[in-house]
This record gives structure tokens, C-alpha cells and sequence, in this order.
């Protein structure tokens, strides 16, 4: 079956970085492409990032645009997401979906404070 399965969240302080992966399962990986969402408290989900099945289009949302970067490695079934120069507004519990969002993983908790 289709499993998503995020790590890489924590607690880092503004100006920091981070880097969650998701390792992906039950599925032709790069026949997909990829998005990262979050949901922070009390807010609905976002869509962060997303990259083609073959990696070579992406997107963002502006909020992120020139601080974090989507990534994938086919070869590991494993997309990335860089986060450089974090706020304090970048924390929520990341996700990562296939394009479709009909599977979903169990989420990682970023919080960027001081």
C-alpha cells in the first residue's frame, strides 16, 4: 500500500535550517509528482512546495520563494524539502503528499523559536 513517511522536524531557532524528508512506498515514484503542505495552529493546510516526477519543475508559495528548496531522489523513493533562514511563521506540522493528494503522511513538527 501507498505510505508516506516524513522526518527531519524540530525545534530550531529563527535564521536556522532545516531539512524533512519524506520517504515514499507502494508506489512508481518518479511517475509522480510531489508537494509539501503545512497546517499550523488553528490555520487551514498550505501548500509550501512542489516538484514534477522528474524533478525538474518546481514551485512555490511566495511566503517561502528564495529561503526553502524541493528536492527528490528518485533512485530512494525520497523527496526533500531545505528550509534556510526559518521564522518563526514557518512553524506547523509539515506533510508530504503525491500529486492528487490521496495519500498523505503522518506529518513532522517544525517550531522556529527563540
Amino acid at each position: 500500500q501507498v505510505q508516506l513517511v516524513e522526518s527531519g522536524g524540530g525545534l530550531v531557532q529563527p535564521g536556522g535550517s532545516l531539512r524533512l524528508s519524506c520517504a515514499a512506498s507502494g508506489f512508481t515514484f518518479s511517475s509522480y509528482g510531489m508537494r509539501w503542505y503545512r497546517q499550523a495552529p488553528g490555520k487551514d493546510r498550505e501548500l509550501v512546495a512542489g516538484i514534477s516526477g522528474a524533478g525538474g519543475s518546481t514551485r512555490y508559495a511566495d511566503s517561502v520563494k528564495g529561503r526553502f528548496t524541493i528536492s527528490r531522489d528518485n533512485t530512494k523513493n525520497t523527496v526533500y524539502l531545505q528550509m534556510n533562514s526559518l521564522k518563526p511563521e514557518d512553524t506547523a506540522v509539515y506533510y508530504c503528499t503525491r500529486i492528487g493528494e490521496d495519500y498523505w503522511g503522518q506529518g513532522t513538527q517544525v517550531t522556529v523559536s527563540s
